[in-house]
């Protein structure tokens, strides 16, 4: 009898764990509605995150993943490490390392990105360089990218991103870049392309303690997303940033410190229907001789 009970407890917790399963299918395919057309974002860094993602403008390690134009002030060899959290959905959870290491002609770098669960997931590496020529920074990255569903099989594909950054004064800069500027078709039955993403934005920095950045992202298929965020340096190893974005509607909030050759970011986001979600990003810088 003993065994019987043991038997059908098992049972059922393997039809609530197929479940859940589907639950979380469901609720990834109602989200992504567009299927793979509609990939996760590759915007990564807490501290890029604690400003909204208005990073267009923004020049540090995680421009591997942001605007590539970036990565050209880049002035010390840095390994960083980020991971997003979202408590109510994990499958949407996201992490990323990069790397950049300044060489003879430009910066070069690498990145790896991995979106999603073992039921869904999508990964990237890319490979980027930049250089600056007197007041712009440009910069080109190339992804491997790999969309993985389970039952569904794997696909992959080549993309190419470019982006620049334009300091018109000390105070004013203008920020551009292509997310999948080739468009690639990731499945040749449905003719299904990977989506391109146009970003543009202006930095104002009114003191060198304060940066605000606003920013237009549109995806050819989608609405434009407005971008607006700040980061306030309270004394030189603290810094508070905020932000906002509309269309989706979503409030951001950070903090970072910067303690000898660490970089520690976090980041907290809400919106509907994600809630909360967290990233925490930590870098290390090492110190030329």
């Amino acid at each position: 009898m003993r065994g019987k009970i043991g038997f059908s407890k098992f049972n059922c917790q393997k039809t609530l764990f197929r479940i859940k399963k589907f639950w979380q299918y469901l609720v990834l395919c109602l989200v992504f509605h567009d299927g793979i057309a509609q990939s996760a974002s590759l915007q990564m860094g807490a501290r890029a995150n604690g400003m909204a993602y208005a990073s267009s403008c923004l020049s540090d390690v995680w421009s591997l993943t942001n605007n590539i134009g970036g990565l050209a002030k880049a002035d010390q060899t840095v390994v960083a490490f980020s991971y997003h959290a979202v408590p109510s959905f994990k499958f949407f959870n996201r992490m990323a390392a990069v790397f950049a290491i300044p060489v003879k002609s430009g910066v070069a770098g690498a990145s790896v990105f991995r979106f999603g669960d073992n039921l869904y997931n999508e990964q990237i590496v890319s490979l980027g360089f930049a250089n600056s020529f007197g007041l712009a920074s440009l910069g080109v990255k190339v992804n491997y990218v790999q969309y993985h569903a389970e039952g569904l099989g794997t696909n992959t594909a080549f993309t190419v991103s470019f982006g620049g950054i334009a300091e018109l004064t000390s105070q004013i800069s203008i920020g551009a870049h292509i997310v999948n500027i080739n468009q690639p078709v990731i499945n040749e039955l449905t003719e299904e392309r990977i989506p391109t993403r146009l970003i543009a934005g202006m930095a104002f920095k009114p003191s060198d303690k304060v940066i605000i950045i606003t920013e237009i992202e549109k995806d050819l298929e989608h609405s434009a997303t407005w971008k607006t965020g700040l980061e306030y340096q309270v004394v030189k190893k603290i810094a508070f940033r905020t932000g906002f974005n509309l269309n989706p509607e979503i409030a951001f909030f950070g903090i970072g410190f910067k303690p000898r050759n660490f970089v520690l970011d976090y980041a907290l986001q809400f919106n509907n229907p994600l809630g909360l979600s967290h990233q925490a990003t930590v870098a290390y810088q090492f110190k030329h001789k």
